[in-house]
């Protein structure tokens, strides 16, 4: 059993969907049995960054299928970003969501409110919806028309309302000026270069400053560059409400070599970045630096990634190869102890987002478990991926730590590695007042 404090062993107990005893229950009776001995029983995992696609793109993702990734990696909730088609801006788009969860999510998910120009004095009374777990705000523009890019609007934006402000921390001016820098035939290769370090350096201090002028806590995501983490260092030390992310592939791929590897695969914004910027983000992680993690999987189809940049678009798959890659770090790579997993993945998500019953294998708690063989090592293959993209960076790859069963609220979800029985996803519950 795994916790941020250590590992022990001990049998566990579920009534009711709930974890109702630990210890020693060798000689207790249940209605049925799952025999994990030799493997790891982490909580199940929380994802707080996955763009599952629906409405608007169901051939790239949709709930069904992006939930089903998401357990087969031992995930049992996921929070869903709102550049949807239509974005989920209004409080008809969150409970179409929620909607399209019925007998069809595999793990519980909540959603984000996108704040836009058009409903940022609105934002107070729409993070009210019990289904949204904090506010997004996009300063420089991705995938998806959201976008907040001058700073009277991002300071409204911190001034509606008290959940945490997520933040895509590019900026915008740099983007579009960099674009002149293209050369004549463009290779993906560029990408880093254009969507620079500068980019984001100047986009977290800018939210820095917004967040101590309004004293609004702001989430910062996926955190790319030495830079970054020396800001964000810097903000935490000075007591800001800061808190922050970093993603696995951040951490795991370095240029120019993703690029020469995998091309338009390894695409994404906020970029890849060399193998300095990746140590730097290694060191910061271990030091204690970020408070969750999250995929960001954002998948599109195989015939988009394979256009000529700029036409590819940005975004990997990444949620059912969240722990693996995470494992891999830890036990292949040393980066840090296995059970430092269930802080980014488990309590610190659970904390942020007030997120109820999740995120730790205590009495009280959902019985959620990512029951894994961290020490097991394989390739990916493609036809192991759950959701509807069957590319990854990853594929090819040798990585350790495989989930092997999955529990959801005490129903078994993924059994000996195959998804098993029914979905039993719903909206996330959280604290609220």
């Amino acid at each position: 059993m795994v916790s941020p404090e250590g590992i022990q062993d001990a049998d566990i107990g579920v009534r009711d969907g709930t974890i109702h005893e630990i210890g020693d229950l060798a000689q207790a009776e249940a209605d049925e049995v799952l025999a994990v001995k030799g493997l790891h029983v982490f909580p199940g995992l929380i994802d707080s960054h996955v763009h599952f696609r629906e409405p608007g793109a169901p051939q790239k993702e949709d709930l069904e299928s992006g939930t089903r990734s998401a357990i087969a990696g031992g995930v049992t909730t996921v929070f869903d970003m709102p550049n949807t088609n239509p974005t989920t801006t209004t409080r008809e788009a969150l409970d179409d969501k929620v909607a399209r969860l019925k007998d069809r999510a595999w793990c519980d998910v909540g959603f984000y409110l996108g704040a836009s120009h058009e409903n940022v004095d609105d934002l107070a009374e729409l993070e009210g919806h019990p289904a949204v777990c904090a506010v997004k705000m996009f300063m420089g523009s991705s995938t998806g028309s959201l976008l907040v890019e001058d700073e009277p609007t991002q300071r409204r934006v911190l001034q509606q309302g008290t959940l945490p402000v997520a933040v895509h921390a590019e900026d915008e001016a740099r983007l579009r000026e960099r674009k002149a820098l293209m050369s004549p035939h463009p290779s993906v290769k560029e990408h880093s270069h254009l969507r620079d370090e500068e980019c984001a350096r100047l986009a977290v201090e800018q939210i820095v400053r917004l967040s101590a002028e309004t004293g609004r806590s702001v989430h910062v995501l996926h955190v790319s560059s030495a830079e970054e983490a020396a800001a964000l260092e810097k903000a935490k030390a000075a007591g800001r409400k800061v808190t922050c992310e970093v993603t696995p592939h951040h951490l795991y791929l370095s240029t120019p070599d993703a690029y020469q590897r995998h091309g338009a695969q390894a695409q994404m914004n906020p970029p890849i970045r060399t193998a300095f910027h990746q140590t730097a983000l290694r060191h910061a992680l271990a030091a204690g630096l970020f408070d969750t993690i999250g995929s960001d999987h954002a998948p599109h189809t195989l015939e988009e990634k394979m256009r000529p940049y700029p036409a590819s678009p940005s975004g990997i798959p990444g949620v059912q190869t969240l722990f693996s890659v995470l494992a891999t770090l830890s036990v292949r790579d040393g980066l840090f102890p296995i059970q430092d997993i269930t802080r980014w993945l488990g309590t610190g998500p659970a904390a942020l987002y007030r997120l109820k019953g999740k995120g730790r294998v205590a009495v009280g708690a959902d019985a959620d478990f990512c029951i894994a063989d961290v020490n097991l090592n394989r390739r990916v293959e493609a036809g192991w991926l759950q959701g509807k993209q069957k590319w990854s960076p990853y594929v090819g790859e040798r990585l350790y730590g495989w989930p092997m069963h999955t529990v959801l609220r005490g129903q078994i979800a993924m059994r000996d590695e195959e998804i098993y029985g029914t979905p039993q996803g719903r909206s996330a519950v959280f604290e609220r007042g």
